[in-house]
């Protein structure tokens, strides 16, 4: 299935409205039909982008809402999404994709890295950035994605030098990649295509941010 169905976004609408168990249990076979639909939709999003790139995995995240520690108690989510984890320690980085009325969206990139992580990379900004800033100001770039997002600190991190001409990228805590989608271009008939042209132009920040991660500062593989 190459498209987004209508039914699936009103069907969303109707939970939002409706954020019940009751409600649920009662639509639970509409429920059903359009989570089988959007799944469809992602596996041949995934045949196109082993075309491109190793796929490892899709996995699609649950409808339920995980309500312990929330002060929003609604049970369900008001959105289907997946994810595509890549093939391989060599490979870094990820492909997400979220479909909610009036709030679609893709994103990839490194949401939450770890410490070492982190430094890592902010080790290799120090260094240089002339090819981070090269892939992230190209112009299929700035055109999915506009700009590098994420939380930054309001100084810089212990031990980096808070004149250093790059510290806006040092400060970074995040190193998200993300494009929005209205209701009209997910139900268009080239929806899935645009979705995979916008991943394949992360694969330059991939491939580069895969390089850094998994090298120390002199350019050796810590892969074992």
């Amino acid at each position: 299935m190459g498209s987004i169905s209508k039914s699936t976004l009103n069907f969303l609408v109707k939970l939002k409205q409706n954020n019940n168990r009751d409600w649920f249990n009662e639509h639970k076979p509409e429920f059903q039909i359009e989570q089988h639909n959007t799944k469809a939709f992602f596996e041949s999003l995934q045949v196109e982008l082993e075309k491109n790139d190793a796929i490892e995995k899709l996995k699609m995240f649950r409808i339920y809402r995980d309500v312990r520690f929330s002060k929003d108690k609604t049970p369900y989510k008001t959105h289907f999404s997946g994810g595509f984890v890549r093939e391989g320690k060599e490979r870094r980085g990820g492909y997400y994709l979220h479909i909610e009325p009036k709030g679609s969206f893709l994103g990839g990139g490194f949401w939450n890295p770890n410490k070492d992580d982190l430094f890592r990379i902010r080790k290799e900004f120090e260094m240089d950035t002339s090819e981070i800033r090269e892939i992230i100001n190209e112009g299929n770039f700035v055109k999915y994605f506009g700009k590098l997002q994420g939380d930054s600190l309001k100084t810089a991190p212990r031990g980096f030098d808070k004149q250093h001409p790059d510290i806006d990228l040092i400060r970074m805590k995040q190193y998200i990649i993300s494009r929005k989608f209205t209701d009209k271009e997910v139900l268009a008939g080239d929806f899935l295509n645009e979705v995979e042209k916008s991943f394949r132009a992360m694969r330059p920040f991939f491939n580069y941010m895969s390089d850094v991660l998994t090298t120390n500062l002199n350019g050796e593989s810590i892969i074992d």
